[in-house]
């Protein structure tokens, strides 16, 4: 991102306001401690449904009353609309892999920064987890394009 970006100047206030609602539900709906996670994936505890399931309603409310009374988005002045894009498929394959992580450990990263701060110190050992994938992801991802270019056949 560069620092050229005109934004309204409610645009980061807004963002921490709302990172700080989100890590406040999080850790009221329990969702921030990996074992009630772990509970809710093994289906021994089915409460977190009900925590996704508001959370989605109002998302969905939310998203319907904008795009139906508002042209532009009010803060970032973005149009609403759908954005095409061409199918990747590294999504699937990435969202199995986070599924499989979530299952093993309890952990997305929402909820790990949010478990920081209930006190749950051992999460930072998954938050380094989390950014090692992430940057052997990256650096996969950046030799697969460099020996994309380099077998390509020259003419």
């Amino acid at each position: 991102m560069t620092g050229s970006v005109d934004r309204h100047p409610l645009f980061v206030p807004l963002v921490v306001v709302g990172g700080l609602l989100f890590g406040f539900g999080l850790a009221y709906s329990e969702m921030a401690r990996p074992e009630v996670v772990l509970d809710f994936l093994q289906l021994q505890d089915l409460g977190l449904v009900f925590v996704m399931g508001g959370a989605a309603g109002v998302t969905a409310v939310t998203i319907a009353f904008a795009t139906r009374f508002l042209d532009r988005a009010p803060v970032t002045d973005a149009p609403y609309g759908k954005r095409r894009k061409p199918f990747d498929r590294s999504v699937p394959v990435g969202g199995a892999v986070f599924g499989v992580g979530w299952g093993l450990s309890g952990l997305c990263p929402g909820s790990a920064y949010a478990s920081l701060g209930i006190g749950n110190y051992p999460i930072l050992l998954g938050l380094v987890g989390m950014f090692v994938g992430a940057y052997a992801q990256g650096y996969w991802r950046a030799y697969r394009a460099g020996s994309d270019r380099t077998a390509a056949p020259s003419d």
